[in-house]
């Protein structure tokens, strides 16, 4: 039943890069609504839980805000150093910018890694039980269109080629089916998970507040752009209750 429900998460995901690829002429309002979804998915999915399962401090911090903190200045460390490598080889600036491509193939990396754990959640809840079970898999179908969308987003942005977003949206598609699997024989700690969630949380964070917002701002700074990210934290809101 866990691998047949992140079959569905798979078509989702698809379903979400497809809507990324076809609406290019509005790339505005795709990045203006893919910041949104992003900062939706942090502040009200993944630190939530990373808070639940990681919520130890260290020095009067929970410890999954420390790693959400780290994951935020790691993405911005990993950035710099590529930019400035690309600088010094001289590398010709692409379409995004001047951007490093690597940063979006190593973000689109994270979201097939996040999209696995969707996975190993499905199949997780459905050992505790059939209802904890439907609850997980209708959250992570729900929001695999969000992680879809952005994954073709994100490696599209940096300026990679159309054959590398598409193959980085499959394998963000195949990852929760993989990851459901992989429950009959490991478990993952649950404070290791937290953590994970934690770091995650604070590379999208970095990613959609410092490149994708004011990338989608940069050419067409209408009110429609900010109607699209709030509509997708408005929408990662909805998820989320329906959930819960």
């Amino acid at each position: 039943m866990a691998v047949f429900v992140a079959l569905g998460a798979f078509l989702m995901t698809l379903a979400g890069g497809w809507t990324a690829q076809r609406v290019t002429d509005r790339r505005h309002l795709v990045l203006g609504l893919a910041g949104g979804l992003m900062l939706g998915v942090v502040g009200l999915d993944l630190l939530p839980e990373a808070l639940k399962a990681a919520g130890q401090e260290v020095f009067g911090v929970p410890a999954a805000l420390l790693l959400f903190v780290a994951g935020f200045l790691l993405a911005h460390l990993v950035e710099r150093l590529l930019a400035t490598r690309q600088a010094a080889h001289g590398g010709e600036e692409t379409e995004a910018d001047g951007r490093a491509p690597e940063v979006g193939l190593t973000a689109a990396a994270a979201m097939v890694g996040h999209s696995a754990m969707d996975g190993v959640a499905i199949g997780a809840a459905f050992q505790v039980g059939g209802g904890m079970g439907t609850a997980v898999a209708l959250a992570v179908v729900a929001h695999d269109f969000a992680d879809g969308f952005n994954t073709y987003t994100i490696t599209s942005l940096y300026g990679n080629a159309r054959r590398r977003a598409l193959a980085m949206l499959f394998a963000d598609a195949a990852a929760p089916v993989v990851g459901a699997a992989s429950t009959a024989f490991v478990t993952i700690p649950e404070g290791l998970l937290g953590g994970y969630l934690g770091l995650f949380g604070g590379v999208l964070l970095y990613l959609a507040a410092a490149e994708i917002l004011p990338e989608a701002h940069h050419e067409h700074p209408a009110r429609s752009t900010v109607l699209c990210t709030v509509a997708g934290a408005a929408f990662i809101w909805l998820v989320v209750g329906i959930a819960g």
